[in-house]
């Protein structure tokens, strides 16, 4: 039983989510020769304050609060 997590910031649209989940079964079933029925995938969502590039969160970023250096 093939799994797959996905973590990403949060954000996306529920359309988005259904999207992702149905193309990365896809990808593991053409991949793999996994029988569609046997595939997990779990999306984690992190709050934007929480995913930091570069020593800046995703939050400070959007509002243009990002390291002046």
């Amino acid at each position: 039983m093939p799994l797959v997590q996905v973590t990403m910031v949060e954000g996306r649209s529920p359309e988005q989510k259904r999207a992702l989940i149905e193309k990365v079964t896809d990808a593991v079933v053409d991949t793999l020769g996994a029988k569609r029925e046997t595939v997990r995938v779990i999306l984690y969502e992190v709050p934007k304050s929480h995913w930091g590039v570069g020593g800046v969160s995703k939050a400070d970023q959007d509002s243009g609060q990002g390291d002046p250096r």
